[in-house]
């Protein structure tokens, strides 16, 4: 990445002094107005604390004496910006999940939405978590499917399952498999004992992801305000929960039009619970909360 010349860093700048710089409301306005066309993530003045916050980071790492310069920089058409677009993009992303979470909707995958596809002579279902963070979805998607092959022998050969973000640093995350060992405490012991390897190291606890689980999973980046998502085979099963809410009404339709594109006629498109396809005139019907099947070809 380059960086500007040592000559135009000031010998008396300190570290303290990178985080009292402020972001201007026309800087504001230019790195919001850019992540709503690229990501559809709006983002009110309400974030503009937060988005100073978060950047503060990169003065110090590029070597910058403000905003300004870094704005100019992420902006210009040097090589390496289009890398800084990535990492703006990165750290502006709010990722926030947890295994199991919204647990009635894994409940009714097990004793719907699994059996269905099975009596429809499906013998591996394809499934997508789409805005998967740092993992915990499709890995609890995943021992579902583990769950539920090995109480019902011979139902499923195989799965597998799609998981896409659009911030390269939280699938590097995800890709790893590692949580806080409190993350996993909750879950019933049994869960934990056949899906899950604690730390030996007493200092350092935490828990990963067992290759089993692991194995079934690709994970890719993907932008949610891209032309078209393009993902093939098409899907039985599609989640993409809590992510829409930061978006507008017609990005939100738009995105919901997109994943149902790639969803199978019959598959289940499972959104978050504060979510909604009401005035989308979607080829979809309600089967459960937040839980639709899809009817016809768009």
């Amino acid at each position: 990445m380059n960086r500007l010349p040592a000559s135009s860093v000031s010998p008396t700048l300190s570290a303290g002094l990178y985080t009292q710089q402020q972001l201007t409301q026309a800087q504001f306005k230019r790195i919001s107005s850019f992540m709503e066309k690229t990501t559809g993530i709006k983002m009110p003045d309400s974030k503009r604390t937060m988005i100073q916050s978060r950047l503060a980071n990169r003065l110090k790492v590029l070597h910058f004496n403000d905003y300004a310069q870094y704005i100019d920089y992420v902006f210009s058409t040097s090589d390496t910006a289009n890398d800084e677009i990535v990492m703006m993009i990165d750290l502006l992303t709010t990722n926030l999940t947890h295994f199991f979470r919204e647990k009635p909707h894994f409940d009714f995958m097990t004793s719907t939405v699994l059996p269905h596809l099975a009596e429809c002579g499906i013998t591996c279902p394809q499934i997508w978590s789409a805005g998967c963070s740092s993992g915990e979805e499709p890995y609890t998607l995943s021992i579902v499917m583990k769950e539920f092959m090995a109480a019902n022998r011979g139902v499923f050969t195989d799965y597998s399952i799609l998981a896409t973000d659009i911030s390269t640093r939280i699938l590097s995350k995800a890709v790893d498999a590692i949580y806080p060992l409190e993350s996993v405490e909750k879950l019933p012991y049994d869960i934990k004992h056949k899906y899950f390897l604690k730390s030996k190291n007493p200092d350092k606890p935490y828990a990963k992801v067992k290759n089993e689980v692991r194995n079934k999973i690709h994970f890719d980046r993907l932008n949610f305000m891209d032309i078209s998502f393009n993902i093939r085979p098409k899907k039985h099963i599609i989640f993409c929960r809590n992510v829409l809410i930061y978006f507008d009404k017609p990005t939100q339709l738009e995105v919901i039009r997109k994943l149902v594109d790639c969803l199978e006629v019959g598959g289940f498109l499972f959104l978050g619970h504060s979510e909604t396809i009401f005035g989308g005139n979607l080829p979809l019907r309600t089967v459960s909360t937040t839980v639709f099947q899809k009817t016809k070809e768009c």
